[in-house]
C-alpha cells in the first residue's frame, strides 16, 4: 500500500504541537556546570609515578600525537656486590588535543595505569598551537579523575588478588609461626648417689620463673646400711705359697756312717 500524500508532514507537525506545549529547558552554561556521566571522556589525565617510558602509548596513537623525551640513569646497587641496573627517566610527556580523536587506546595499552580519562573539558584556547598541554597540565587533571565504580559482589576475583592471595598463604605456610616461641625443657638433674653429697645449688634468679622439683622416687625409699661391696672382701693380691722347710741336719740312725764320724 503507498504511502498518503502529506503523512511525512502530519508526523512532524505533530512532533512540534507536542513539544510546544512543554516548558522549555535550558542549559544556563558556563554560569551553571552540566551534569556530565562519571565517565565521560573529557581529557586524558597523566600519573606520572607510575610511567616507565615504555613508549606504547605513543607507538599506538593512530593520530601520533603524544610526544615523549627520556634519557637513562644508572642505579647504584642495592646491596653491596650487586650488579648496577639503568632505567628510563621521563623529561616529555606531552599530547596534542588538535589532533586527538578521543580513541582512548593510549588509555587501553598502557600496562602500569599511567593514563586516565578526566571529565574535564574546558580547556579551549584560542591558538590552536596552546592545545599542546605538557605533564604539568596533564598531572594537573589527574587530580579531576572519578573513582573507579566499585567491584559487584557477585563478581569473579581478579587473577591479579588470586594470585597475589595464593603466595602469601604459601610464604606464611612455609616460614614456623615465631610468634610465640617454645620454651625449652629444663632437664632434671640426675639423683647423688649413696653416700656422697649434692653439689651446691645455684643462686635462683629473680626474674626468671623456675618450676617447683618434683620430690624423686628414690628420696622416698628408706636406705639401711651400707653393704660391704664384693670387692672390699677380696684380697687385692693372691697370696704367696708356704715354701716347705728345709731338712734339719739330725742324724738318721738308719745311716751306719753317722756312727763313724
Amino acid at each position: 500500500m503507498s504511502p498518503i500524500p502529506g503523512s511525512g508532514l502530519a508526523k512532524g507537525l505533530a512532533v512540534t504541537l507536542r513539544t510546544m506545549t512543554k516548558k522549555t529547558v535550558t542549559a544556563q552554561y558556563p554560569d551553571a556546570q552540566p551534569e556530565l556521566p562519571p565517565r565521560t571522556r573529557g581529557v586524558i589525565g597523566l600519573f606520572e609515578e607510575n610511567c616507565t617510558v615504555c613508549m606504547l602509548c605513543a607507538r599506538e596513537c593512530p593520530d601520533w600525537c603524544i610526544y615523549i623525551d627520556s634519557h637513562k640513569e644508572t642505579v647504584p646497587p642495592a646491596a653491596p656486590g650487586g650488579r648496577e641496573r639503568s632505567r628510563n627517566v621521563l623529561d616529555r610527556f606531552a599530547i596534542d588535543f588538535a589532533l586527538c580523536m578521543y580513541c582512548g587506546i593510549c588509555i587501553e595499552v598502557c600496562p602500569f595505569d599511567a593514563l586516565f580519562w578526566s571529565p574535564e573539558f574546558e580547556y579551549a584556547e584560542t591558538d590552536i598551537h596552546e592545545l599542546t598541554h605538557e605533564r604539568d597540565k596533564l598531572r594537573e587533571w589527574m587530580w579531576t579523575v572519578p573513582a573507579p565504580p566499585a567491584l559487584d559482589p557477585a563478581s569473579e576475583e581478579p587473577k591479579e588478588l588470586t594470585a597475589a592471595r595464593k603466595s602469601a598463604e604459601k610464604l606464611a605456610a612455609s616460614q614456623p609461626d615465631r610468634s610465640t616461641p617454645a620454651t625449652p625443657a629444663t632437664p632434671a638433674a640426675p639423683a647423688a648417689p649413696v653416700g656422697t653429697s649434692a653439689p651446691a645449688e645455684e643462686p635462683a634468679d629473680p626474674g626468671k620463673q623456675t618450676e617447683p622439683v618434683k620430690p624423686s622416687a628414690q628420696a622416698g625409699k628408706q636406705t639401711g646400711p651400707e653393704k660391704p661391696s664384693a670387692q672390699a672382701g677380696k684380697p687385692s693380691a693372691q697370696p704367696e705359697k708356704p715354701t716347705p722347710p728345709a731338712p734339719s741336719a739330725q742324724p738318721d740312725p738308719a745311716d751306719p756312717r753317722e756312727g763313724e764320724s
